[in-house]
């Protein structure tokens, strides 16, 4: 009996849980572009999301599609990396992968700003550093009598970038390519612009993006650099030495700031920036957080920083890579995202309420994507779901899955973002975009509203207007519950009646019965998490489904790939 009860306990959640229709569903022809948001940023009662600079006003039913930033909305390639807003400002960071190179990088393609809330755009383009004088001699070797060292690429110090800080002069690598150098988190005050680009480092406007200057950040090892003082930038490399027929590989080390070196350069590799209500810069990369007290008016030759990595003794970080950092408003303390690289550094979420003299841990062990706040909670989406917490990360909830009245988001779904409107608190996931209005005193956390691009039936939508009609369709198609959960069968009920949902194999076969009930008109989509009727998962190859209503029989194809 005991062992009876354990298999009902596995099987069931499978069967009935997964196996459900939702709806009725709306059909916006304006709907939002992808059902994944990973970036989103909102001011007032105005939310902007990724990846195509889509904004929303006050929780409407239909998202705007800007018309005239046209190097992102009609270029395929181009999506919002990142996102800033003020009162009628807003900073896009642009990136693609991009597909035509080795590793497939992500890689930068500028920035759009909007002056008037977003009436009008200024595309920025990225600005790279010239080739060097002489390109093919700074790749060539160089004859040394009786050795011949073959150089890195832009190794030799005459091909590099001389650059001042604190009166010495400095050798820096040229960016000339936009490769692994995407805007990952950009941020702005006034005309004052930074950018955090990875494989260029930081970078600083101070002309509202009409002209862009690398910042030096400190040395992986230094704690604090200032004007004053002397710094090396470890680059390592390694060089065939050729002497008397004989080749050997020699190590060596020069003082170069260059954020492509493996493993020497981590803290250059920005990745996250916040401007703080006391005008501190903070900088999060792979190696800790940099904190400026004047970076936002000094001289570029004169900006000081305090640099803090994991320490496992006194307990500041959990690990080196900071992926975001937000200040929770009217407040002192400054959250920061944790990744980890290897052991002992652990993931999760920590605040400073000093400035970085001292930190507090929470969430330890989970990967958090995000940090947001709203009349007192605060928001963190991860991997591993949504938590939430009303006394400044004392203690944490994590919610069940979200669900609307009419619909869900998957269970296995990453939680990627998270931005607060005048009255809502909005999550963006790889599964849809959903939001709830909030919030009071013991705020619940189970009406939520979920938004996905909309495909209507009939008629397209704004991002394809000319997609042809169709009675029923299934997405994703093809289908890996491995990959998705789960697969939605899209379809419409034109009048009262029972409806029947059956999934056959290409023999015709019945594999499942997913429902069997009475419904009112209107769209629903039923979902199937690729099992068969006695919890067993199927194979690979071409399945069938029909939808039986009270006025006609339905039918499509998908495809199991797993």
């Amino acid at each position: 009996m005991k062992k009876t009860f354990i298999l009902i306990f596995i099987f069931s959640p499978i069967y009935f849980i997964q196996a459900q229709v939702t709806g009725p569903t709306t059909n916006p022809y304006f709907s939002i572009h992808r059902n994944g948001v990973s970036t989103m940023e909102a001011y007032g009662d105005t939310l902007w999301i990724s990846p195509k600079l889509t904004r929303n006003i006050s929780n409407q039913l239909e998202w705007h599609i800007p018309q005239n930033a046209d190097s992102l909305i009609n270029n395929p390639k181009g999506n919002v990396f990142s996102l800033e807003l003020g009162k009628d400002s807003i900073l896009a960071g642009l990136g693609y992968t991009n597909f035509d190179q080795p590793g497939d990088p992500p890689t930068g393609f500028g920035y759009y700003f909007s002056s008037n809330g977003g009436q009008s755009w200024r595309y920025i383009p990225p600005q790279l550093d010239n080739n060097p004088p002489d390109e093919l001699k700074c790749k060539g070797t160089e004859d040394k009598g009786e050795k011949s060292y073959p150089y890195p690429p832009s190794y030799r110090p005459e091909c590099d970038i001389q650059v001042v800080y604190g009166g010495f002069v400095y050798n820096r690598i040229r960016f000339t390519v936009d490769e692994q150098s995407p805007p990952y988190e950009v941020d702005f005050k006034n005309e004052v612009f930074f950018s955090a680009n990875w494989g260029r480092s930081l970078l600083r406007s101070t002309d509202a993006g009409m002209n862009w200057e690398p910042v030096l950040l400190p040395p992986d090892n230094v704690e604090e650099m200032t004007p004053e003082g002397i710094y090396w930038w470890n680059s390592n490399y390694i060089i065939t030495v050729t002497e008397d027929g004989d080749e050997e590989e020699v190590g060596i080390t020069v003082n170069r700031y260059d954020p492509t070196n493996p493993n020497t350069g981590l803290n250059l590799l920005a990745f996250s920036v916040e401007i703080d209500n006391q005008n501190r810069v903070w900088v999060g990369t792979a190696k800790g957080v940099n904190i400026s007290e004047n970076a936002l008016t000094a001289p570029i030759d004169s900006i000081s920083w305090r640099h803090i990595s994991y320490d496992k003794i006194n307990y500041t970080l959990l690990a080196n890579w900071i992926t975001n950092i937000r200040q929770e408003p009217h407040s002192d303390r400054v959250w920061m995202t944790n990744w980890h690289e290897d052991p002992p550094q652990r993931e999760g979420l920590v605040y400073t309420a000093d400035g970085g003299e001292s930190f507090k841990q929470m969430l330890v062990g989970e990967r958090i994507n995000d940090i947001g706040f709203k009349d007192g909670y605060v928001f963190a989406p991860g991997n591993n779901g949504l938590f939430v917490s009303d006394d400044a990360g004392e203690s944490w909830t994590k919610i069940p899955q979200i669900k609307s009245p009419n619909t869900f988001i998957k269970s296995s779904t990453v939680h990627s973002a998270v931005a607060t409107t005048t009255n809502r608190v909005w999550i963006g996931t790889d599964d849809g975009l959903a939001s709830i209005e909030c919030c009071s005193e013991n705020q619940r956390f189970d009406n939520w509203q979920i938004t996905r691009v909309n495909y209507p039936l009939k008629g397209g939508n704004v991002h394809e207007p000319d997609k042809r009609n169709t009675t029923t369709y299934a997405y994703p198609n093809p289908f890996s519950s491995s990959v998705y959960e789960l697969v939605r069968i899209k379809f419409e009920v034109k009048e009262q009646g029972n409806v029947r949902i059956r999934i056959f194999d290409f023999g015709m076969n019945l594999v499942r019965e997913i429902e069997n009930g009475t419904f009112t008109p209107g769209t629903y989509e039923a979902v199937w998490d690729g099992y068969d009727g006695k919890g067993r998962k199927v194979d690979n190859g071409p399945y069938i489904y029909i939808v039986e209503t009270a006025s006609r029989e339905l039918s499509g194809k998908m495809m199991v790939v797993d």
